[in-house]
């Protein structure tokens, strides 16, 4: 499929985990240029090496800070991209160790990309926020138009960025379209520091270690596969009419922790025990998105079953 044949791209946040699939895929799909940009606080250069041997100069690595003003400027200037994904970000967990950084790099970030926009530097900003704008679910499923109630100071800066970009919008006619999506896992997901429930899973198990439950494990997430996340992102990059629209990217069902956890242990051949610790503090009890509004624009999009995607991950880290 070449439906991004000679579109010029660039990927904040490009070397992590949905930011190598997205680059993966936009080259794939004809991109004449996929620049990514990324500070490689958890991002990999082994993420990109597919990447880079299958398509070779038409990636370019900047090895930058997204919220450095001049350097993403002369960035633009250079390759004058038509198009931007705004996935930079610090992992929620980093609110635990530094709160006010882990808040600052999303809004800091968006004004940059808010700016260079105004400026004319490129054409159109698809950002990517979070599903933890929403907090714990007041009514279920979570539309778009759910209250937006952080519990950490990185879902905080993902809701400023999200309002912040809404008034560019607004005020400058900025052709902006944000993407919530809701729990992702696959393959090349973290699973070093500040690791999610999936791939510290799959490490624990791995070495020998019992998988753990923080709290009761009923606490709720709405999961889907890397890839379906991918070419949803990609189908709201091509997508008209969309401007100031928030758009949420997620599989519409509910499974709570423990169930993803004792899915992993079957998929593991895992028979042992499970630790479980105290809950973690201001951890999000619900979630679950609605999903209709996607799905009007994009009928007929087909979702990897959690079952077949958690296999999948699983064979990618045991393959690793």
């Amino acid at each position: 499929m070449a439906d991004y044949q000679g579109v010029r791209a660039v990927i904040t946040g490009g070397a992590g985990f949905i930011g190598s699939h997205l680059a993966d895929a936009l080259l794939a799909r004809g991109a004449a240029e996929v620049v990514v940009v990324d500070n490689f606080f958890l991002g990999k250069e082994a993420n990109l090496a597919d990447a880079r041997a299958a398509h070779g100069d038409r990636l370019t690595i900047y090895r930058e800070d997204a919220a450095d003003a001049t350097a993403m400027a002369a960035i633009f200037d250079r390759h004058r991209p038509d198009l931007v994904f705004n996935l930079a970000t610090k992992a929620l967990l980093y609110s635990f160790f530094n709160p006010p950084g882990a808040c600052r790099v999303n809004l800091d970030i968006a004004l940059v990309l808010a700016e260079l926009l105004r400026a004319g530097a490129y054409g159109k900003l698809v950002h990517l926020s979070s599903s933890e704008v929403y907090g714990t679910a007041r009514s279920v499923p979570m539309g778009e138009d759910h209250p937006l109630q952080p519990e950490t100071t990185y879902a905080a800066g993902k809701a400023a960025a999200d309002l912040l970009l809404a008034t560019y919008c607004r005020m400058f006619d900025a052709d902006i379209v944000t993407v919530r999506p809701f729990n992702n896992y696959g393959p090349r997901q973290n699973d070093g520091a500040m690791a999610a429930v999936v791939p510290l899973t799959v490490q624990r198990i791995r070495q020998g270690r019992a998988p753990v439950i923080q709290g009761d494990g009923l606490q709720t997430r709405d999961f889907i596969y890397v890839g379906d996340t991918v070419r949803g992102i990609l189908d709201v990059g091509l997508a008209g009419g969309l401007r100031g629209q928030t758009i949420n990217l997620a599989s519409g069902i509910e499974t709570t922790i423990r169930e993803i956890v004792e899915q992993l242990c079957a998929a593991m051949s895992y028979a042992g025990g499970i630790d479980h610790e105290p809950a973690r503090k201001a951890d999000v009890r619900r979630h679950v998105a609605d999903t209709s509004r996607f799905r009007e624009l994009f009928p007929g999009f087909a979702l990897t079953p959690l079952a077949q995607g958690l296999r999948s991950t699983v064979e990618w880290y045991l393959g690793r």
